[in-house]
C-alpha cells in the first residue's frame, strides 16, 4: 500500500517541493490550494497517483469536501500536512492593515484547524496517524514590521504544541516545523538578505525526513536551530536593540 499524504498549499513553493518527493518517494498524494490550474500543471509532472482539490483553507465546507473526498476515494491518509500559509509586512498603525492582520491568522492559524478537524475522527478511529504543521522561525520572537505573521506562527506553535499532547493518548502523531528561510515565492519579495536561504527542493528532503522521523517539533535548516536558541533565551532589552536595526518585512497593499 503507498503511502498517502494530504499537502496544503500544494500550488507553489514548499508544498510543491513537498508533492514533487513524496511522489519520487511513490505517494498516493492529496493536492489542496486555492489555484486549480496551477495544481492541474503540477499533477502531471508527478510519477504517481494525485487528486486535485481547489479549495481555500479558509473555508471549513471546502476543506470537509476534499477530505471526505479524498477517503471516499482512497481511504484515510497517513499523513496530514497544513503547509498553506501568507505573510505581509504589517504596521498596526496602518488602517488597511488590520485586515491583513485578520487575513494573516485566517490562513496561517484557522486554516491549519480547518485542514485537520476532517481528519481527528477517522484517525482516532483508526488508532494512527500523523498531522504535520508548518510554522516559522519567526514565531519565536516577534519581528518588527511583521507582527501579523509573527503572532500567526507564535500562536500556531503553540497551538500545534497542545493538540500534540492532545492526539498522543490515540497514538496519533503531531510534527510541527518551524522553517527559516526557504527559497520560495512568500521569500521572493524580501528585499533584504536572508541568512542560511535554503533552496525549496532540499527543504522538502528535510522536512519529509523529520517527518519520516516523527520529530515533534524541529527547525530548519539547522543553523536557523542554533539562532532560534539565542532568540528565544536573549533577554528583552538585547533583542529590542536588535529588532530596531532589522530589516522590514515588505507590506503588500
Amino acid at each position: 500500500m503507498p503511502l498517502k499524504v494530504i499537502i496544503t498549499g500544494a500550488s507553489s513553493g514548499i508544498g510543491e517541493a513537498l508533492a514533487i518527493e513524496y511522489s519520487k518517494q511513490g505517494a498516493l498524494i492529496g493536492l489542496i490550494a486555492r489555484r486549480k490550474e496551477k495544481l492541474q500543471a503540477l499533477q502531471k509532472k508527478l510519477l504517481t497517483k494525485a487528486l486535485v482539490y481547489e479549495v481555500d483553507v479558509n473555508n471549513i465546507d471546502q476543506c470537509r469536501w476534499a477530505a471526505e473526498d479524498f477517503m471516499a476515494l482512497h481511504g484515510i491518509p497517513d499523513i496530514v500536512i497544513a503547509n498553506a500559509g501568507i505573510s505581509s509586512g504589517t504596521l498596526t498603525e496602518n488602517y488597511s492593515d488590520i485586515q491583513t492582520f485578520q487575513s494573516i491568522f485566517n490562513t496561517n492559524m484557522f486554516g491549519v484547524l480547518h485542514t485537520f478537524y476532517p481528519f481527528i475522527k477517522p484517525f482516532k478511529k483508526r488508532g494512527s496517524g500523523q498531522f504535520v504543521g508548518i510554522a516559522s522561525i519567526a514565531g519565536i520572537r516577534g519581528l518588527p514590521g511583521a507582527g501579523g505573521y509573527s503572532a500567526s506562527k507564535s500562536a500556531l506553535i503553540n497551538y500545534l504544541e497542545s493538540f500534540r499532547i492532545e492526539m498522543a493518548t490515540n497514538n496519533i502523531d503531531v510534527t510541527t516545523i518551524a522553517p527559516g528561510y526557504i527559497k520560495s515565492p512568500m521569500t521572493d519579495i524580501n528585499n533584504f538578505t536572508m541568512p542560511f536561504l535554503m533552496p525549496v527542493d532540499k527543504a522538502a528532503k528535510a522536512f519529509i525526513s523529520a517527518i519520516h522521523k516523527k520529530k515533534k517539533f524541529t527547525i530548519i535548516p539547522w543553523q536557523m536551530g542554533i539562532i532560534a536558541k539565542f532568540m528565544h533565551i536573549m533577554p528583552v532589552s538585547l533583542w529590542d536593540w536588535i529588532g530596531k536595526r532589522m530589516p522590514r518585512k515588505k507590506r503588500i497593499d
